[in-house]
C-alpha cells in the first residue's frame, strides 16, 4: 500500500473513487452526509491536488483510499474547547477520509491515520485537530482507535444546515 500526494494525472481517478464511495453512502447510510458529485468530488480533489494537500492510497494499482491533509481548518475551529491553545499553522486537519467500499475493515483507514501522524510530526506540527460529523460512528471510532480525543459538540459557522454542529476531535504530541 502506498500513500501519496495526489497529481494532476490521478485526479479523475480519486474523483471517480470519491463518487463511487459517496454513492454508496447515499444508498445505505451516509454517516458522513456527502453529497454525490458535489462533496467531495472531482471537482474537490482538483482544488486540493492544485492545493498540495489532496492524498491517495494506491494499492494494486487502484485508489483505495482518499483523503485531504493541510493546516486549513475551513471553519471556526477556535470555537472548540480544545486542551491546549495553538495557533492556526501549529496544527494538522484531516478532511475527507475515505475508504474503498471493498477494503472496509482491511486497516486502510489506519493507515491513512498512521501517515497523517508521522507527517505532521515530521513537519514540526505540535498536533492533528479534525471535525466529524456527531452521528459518523465509523469515523469517530476509527479516530479514538488511533488516540485521538473528543473535544465537544461545536458549530463551526460552515452555514450547512443539515449539520448545524461536528464532534471536534484532536491528538496532540
Amino acid at each position: 500500500m502506498e500513500i501519496k500526494l495526489c497529481t494532476e494525472k490521478d485526479i479523475q481517478a480519486v474523483g471517480r473513487f470519491y463518487d463511487v464511495v459517496v454513492k454508496h453512502l447515499t444508498e445505505t447510510i451516509n454517516y458522513p452526509k456527502w453529497t454525490y458529485k458535489e462533496y467531495p468530488s472531482e471537482k474537490s480533489v482538483r482544488a486540493m491536488t492544485e492545493a498540495g494537500c489532496q492524498f491517495m492510497c494506491i494499492e494494486n494499482d487502484e485508489v483505495v483510499g482518499a483523503f485531504v491533509f493541510n493546516d486549513d481548518p475551513q471553519g471556526a475551529y477556535e470555537n472548540a474547547d480544545w486542551s491546549r491553545e495553538l495557533l492556526k499553522g501549529e496544527y494538522m486537519v484531516c478532511h475527507a477520509l475515505a475508504t474503498s467500499v471493498s477494503c472496509r475493515g482491511k486497516g486502510v483507514g489506519g493507515k491513512m491515520i498512521e501517515f497523517c501522524i508521522e507527517y505532521a510530526e515530521s513537519r514540526g506540527y505540535k498536533a492533528i485537530r479534525l471535525d466529524v460529523v456527531p452521528d459518523n460512528y465509523p469515523a469517530k471510532k476509527l479516530y479514538e482507535k488511533y488516540g485521538f480525543e473528543y473535544r465537544g459538540d461545536v458549530d463551526l459557522k460552515r452555514g450547512i444546515k443539515e449539520i448545524p454542529e461536528f464532534s471536534m476531535y484532536e491528538l496532540n504530541w
